[in-house]
């Protein structure tokens, strides 16, 4: 071969391998180009990352906040973060150091704890947001939506949808009511409202200090006189009962020492606890290990006047029954079932919620329908706490009780107070075409459709939108998942997060066709 020809192939190889190069580095450029703009689409229109900026959704949805222990009970819970007591502007979260603490209540066994000291903020949860299902499916009630705040469409919100379009809505006695009827949560929405009242497994450490709900430590649930209900001195989280089977037990639940039922959250703060208004829509849960076939158990709830019990006998019978305040006991429903085992827990769990009320022993659940008009279930009287109590025969053991109450939705402006906002029980609100309400899970510290002042900007030539409402424009999606619900930082002064708190990744429910 020629010293030409050689050198003509090489150059033409040398040629090859440039042109090749180039072909892939426009093929990269040209993958990353078709990436950034499915990236692009998928964010404006599939799904888009937000973080929480408040506490109006806690504790379903947290802001920044701190987390918190209880010193005594060791129960965990988390106080909101408010950067205007610290001097700092509106959703500014601090990205390292320790901040003072403010006072705080446990939810479970109602310790103070003390002011001083300082701890980290904790960033707020970080969601995915499914964009422009709205566009394709009708919203549900009880949704998490985001959307544009009416009169700052540059805003994102977050809240609850309680409201559709041609409804009206009224809040009466922490109830949501839509056309006169009360509107019952989903199962999987209900599960996530429930507020601690009391949980019999975290006890304090040092009884003896006055800082309980401002006195000492006590068993908050109190055996009658003659009831022969022993707490365990080795296990004092169980609660033990030996009698005859005909011989009823009974125990309450005394307001007085442990924490009441007003519709406090150990997010917010303190100041405003005694004038919450009370929440009757409650549930008791404990796990039940009988030792003789013969004797049974049951829970009575109160609301307003009325007393509602539900009792299961060992020999194979369940029942719910209705006491008036006049003595009156009626049989709402009775049903047989299979005995239970033997030195064997099961679950037991009692709820009156949403003017229902649901009996559950192991695998075996029953409801009764209190009927949905505001007052089917007696006169409404707000101002009544309910009653909680354990009653039972024969020989048992009790452990896990907890006692749980319901999201309670305020109509008033400062927990009791006199200033109500709109669609409330005098003051019913009217969804036209197109329009929306929402609510926030934290309901005393939430700016929504009960508390907005300004109309909502429409396009220019539009008439402004409604005060009040949410119009279907400026819906935003549906809260998914929580993907970073505020990780964990490796030392206090790291400026992030970067440890993922995987035990609270989750799915945000909302509204479904299922039954309680």
């Amino acid at each position: 071969m020629s010293e030409g020809k050689t050198e003509k192939t090489s150059s033409e190889k040398t040629a090859r391998r440039r042109k090749d190069r180039a072909a892939e580095i426009a093929d990269t450029f040209e993958w990353l180009i078709t990436a950034f703009i499915l990236a692009f689409v998928f964010r404006a229109f599939v799904m888009e990352a937000f973080r929480i900026p408040t506490g109006s959704m806690a504790d379903t949805l947290k802001g920044a906040h701190f987390r918190l222990r209880c010193r005594q009970c060791g129960y965990k819970y988390d106080y909101g973060f408010v950067p205007g007591k610290y001097g700092f502007h509106e959703d500014y979260v601090p990205r390292s150091g320790h901040l003072k603490s403010y006072r705080t209540r446990c939810p479970s066994c109602g310790n103070y704890q003390p002011v001083g000291g300082t701890m980290p903020v904790a960033n707020g949860d970080r969601i995915l947001v499914l964009k422009c299902i709205y566009q394709f499916f009708e919203p549900k009630r009880w949704d998490v939506i985001v959307f544009k705040n009416p009169p700052e469409p540059e805003v994102n919100y977050i809240k609850r949808l309680v409201g559709l379009p041609g409804e009206t809505v009224q809040i009466i006695d922490g109830d949501v009511y839509i056309d006169g009827q009360i509107s019952r949560k989903p199962p999987k929405v209900q599960n996530e409202l429930w507020t601690p009242v009391y949980d019999n497994d975290y006890q304090p450490v040092d009884r003896s200090v006055p800082t309980f709900n401002h006195h000492r430590w006590q068993q908050p649930f109190r055996a009658d006189p003659s009831s022969k209900w022993k707490i365990d001195e080795d296990r004092p989280t169980l609660f033990r009962l030996d009698s005859s089977a005909d011989q009823i037990n009974t125990m309450t639940y005394d307001t007085k020492i442990g924490n009441d039922f007003r519709a406090t959250y150990a997010y917010d703060s303190v100041d405003e606890y005694g004038y919450m208004p009370f929440c009757s829509d409650l549930m008791v849960r404990f796990y039940c290990r009988p030792t003789e076939a013969q004797g049974g158990i049951g829970i009575a709830l109160s609301k307003y006047h009325t007393n509602y019990e539900a009792w299961v006998d060992f020999t194979g019978e369940m029942v719910i029954k209705i006491k008036e305040r006049n003595g009156q006991i009626t049989e709402l429903r009775r049903k047989s079932i299979e005995p239970p085992a033997m030195n064997k827990s099961t679950l037991v769990k009692f709820t009156n919620v949403d003017h229902q009320l649901i009996f559950q022993f192991g695998d075996e659940k029953f409801t009764w329908d209190l009927r949905s008009l505001p007052e089917a279930v007696g006169r409404i009287r707000a101002d009544i706490p309910p009653r909680v109590e354990i009653f039972g025969s024969g020989k048992l053991t009790l452990s896990h009780v907890a006692i749980f109450r319901d999201i309670h939705y305020t109509a008033a402006k400062y927990a009791n107070g006199p200033k109500n906002g709109r669609a409330t029980k005098d003051k019913p609100f009217t969804l036209g075409e197109d329009e929306f309400f929402v609510l926030g899970d934290n309901s005393p510290n939430s700016e929504d459709g009960r508390w907005w002042t300004r109309q909502g900007l429409a396009n220019k030539g539009l008439s402004p939108y409604r005060v009040g409402i949410v119009p279907r424009d400026y819906l935003v999606g549906k809260a998914l998942f929580v993907y970073w619900p505020s990780g964990f930082r490796p030392f206090a002064e790291f400026p992030f997060g970067i440890i993922p708190n995987v035990g609270r990744m989750r799915f945000i429910y909302g509204g479904s066709n299922e039954n309680l």
